[in-house]
């Protein structure tokens, strides 16, 4: 068996990510791959909580703003990580991994409604846990969402797959001089503006000392050599 670096995680995916080079909706062979990972770290005894963006669907204050009220839009937000979430369940069930939605909001009629006690029980269960809807309220991101539950499950690190492969000191698709940061801490993160996460999310994930790790799902394997301790990306610590 594996010797797992972090037993239990939570795994923030963009939504971009599972839209491929498409930039828009659902590219199924990319959310096919990541199931299989899932699959595999989560043989292995690996606990995973999966909080899904939208953005491949729908972004509230970039999509909403000048046109629609904030809570709307946030809403609609809110609803395209559902989407995201379905998806993603029904292609893990289709790999033969078991997993479940839990929504911040209440629908009962699609999903069950998140709480603290069913996540972790699942969790235990060997089960992936996909979180939609966020936080479930206007004005917070889902990377707000994804270091919330980090900590209200005690995941071991908070692993946020992304577009890019690490988190740089400067913008690298406006600047080439950039250079990724193997490890910083989240107080250098917040001084320099380096966009890690949102400033809540950073926050949040600093005063209760969750580890951030920053990669590229490009390669969906990714996940599990970041959960075996591979040093990819960048780690960002307390």
């Amino acid at each position: 068996m594996e010797q797992l670096a972090y037993r239990r995680v939570l795994l923030k995916l963009s939504g971009e990510a599972l839209a491929g080079e498409k930039g828009t909706g659902l590219e199924f062979p990319m959310l096919h791959a990541v199931a299989r990972t899932l699959k595999t770290c989560a043989a292995f005894g690996a606990q995973i909580g999966v909080v899904v963006g939208a953005g491949n669907f729908w972004r509230g204050v970039k999509n909403g703003e000048g046109k629609l009220e904030r809570t709307c839009a946030d809403q609609m937000g809110m609803l395209g990580t559902m989407m995201n979430c379905l998806a993603l369940r029904d292609v893990l069930e289709q790999e033969g991994q078991e997993s479940r939605v839990l929504s911040a909001l209440e629908m009962p009629r699609v999903t069950e409604t998140y709480t603290q006690p069913l996540a972790d029980r699942y969790l235990r269960e060997g089960k992936i846990v996909l979180f939609a809807c966020g936080t479930g309220n206007p004005c917070f991101s889902t990377d707000t969402a994804a270091a919330l539950r980090a900590v209200e499950v005690h995941a071991d690190a908070l692993l946020l797959a992304k577009n890019v492969d690490g988190v740089y000191s400067a913008d690298p698709m406006k600047d080439p001089t950039a250079q990724r940061l193997p490890r910083l801490t989240y107080d250098e993160g917040l001084r320099n503006n380096l966009g890690v996460m949102d400033l809540t999310a950073t926050v949040l994930a600093k005063e209760h000392r969750v580890p951030t790790l920053v990669f590229a799902l490009k390669d969906p394997d990714n996940i599990r050599r970041v959960l075996l301790g591979e040093e990819l990306g960048s780690y960002v610590g307390a």
